[in-house]
């Protein structure tokens, strides 16, 4: 997208830059209450760049105490009702009730040892953005045989179309993409760069069929998969990746620390560029 910069003798269009986002998914970790406060105190002093955290959902009042609900998220919602007969489950209200602002949803655990299919994950995409103000981290991905099919995008594209089917445009700017490639989730594995890359622009243009241009260049894409120390940096320079949904290493405050300040090619150039090509006077 682009912005308008004028001033009293020329206009220069600079690039607008979408704010990068690095979450970390601790699944069911870690192993007690007190490791878990440890973990968060750890990260509220870090304020670089926008972090969400998503802690297993017994300890997410004790993480949001020391956090505050913007840096909290919950891993999963219920996508049945908002109360009821559900045992197990935590509804939308009380995700709300705890001050969290995020939740994940489609998570490919979630899609392959509890049997989300893209219906579940499209009625928790509706629960989550029926509340006030909280955000939809939506995870599509493809398995090692889809891959290898070469039906990628074709896999991102149904379950993008699926979980976003019936949701309004006014509500896509409170929707952030997590592509993470299953093969690639706890194995080690990562996705080269420029495959993610490739990847990221074809779920920007599945948005832009579904919606439009306009909506396809603010969605926040991410990428999740193995994400490390070593890699990040290379990840984050591709231009359509604009964060990461880390795993394991969100777990060892060192490597996550690392992966929250990432070098960041992107914004640099964008600020350089802006730095020379905003208004030049004119001569009289």
């Amino acid at each position: 997208m682009l912005v308008l910069i004028a001033a009293s003798a020329v206009a220069v269009e600079v690039p607008m830059l979408r704010k990068t986002l690095v979450a970390g998914n601790w699944k069911m970790n870690p192993g007690s209450l007190a490791e878990a406060t440890e973990l968060a105190s750890s990260l509220a002093a870090h304020e670089a760049r926008d972090v969400i955290v998503f802690p297993p959902f017994p300890f997410a009042h004790a993480v949001t105490s020391v956090l505050g609900g913007d840096k909290v998220g919950s891993q999963d919602i219920c996508h049945l009702d908002t109360k009821g007969a559900f045992t197990g489950e935590v509804s939308g209200p009380m995700i709300a009730a705890l001050g969290i602002k995020t939740v994940l949803v489609g998570h490919s655990e979630r899609r392959v040892f509890f049997g989300d299919d893209d219906d579940v994950v499209a009625a928790k995409v509706k629960q989550t953005l029926a509340l006030d103000d909280v955000t939809c981290m939506l995870c599509i991905g493809e398995t090692r045989d889809e891959r290898d099919q070469g039906i990628t995008v074709d896999i991102c594209n149904v379950q993008l179309s699926k979980a976003l089917a019936g949701i309004d445009a006014a509500l896509m700017d409170r929707v952030v993409i997590a592509y993470e490639p299953v093969w690639a989730i706890g194995t080690g594995l990562v996705c080269e760069p420029e495959v993610a890359q490739d990847t990221h622009a074809a779920i920007r243009t599945c948005l832009a069929a579904i919606y439009d241009e306009d909506i396809a260049a603010n969605v926040r894409v991410l990428y999740g998969g193995s994400v490390s120390p070593a890699s990040v940096d290379d990840i984050m320079s591709m231009p359509d990746i604009d964060g990461v949904l880390v795993g394991g290493a969100s777990l060892v405050p060192d490597s996550f620390f690392r992966i929250i300040r990432f070098e960041d090619p992107k914004a640099t150039a964008i600020a350089e560029e802006g730095v020379k090509n905003i208004v030049q006077p004119v001569s009289a």
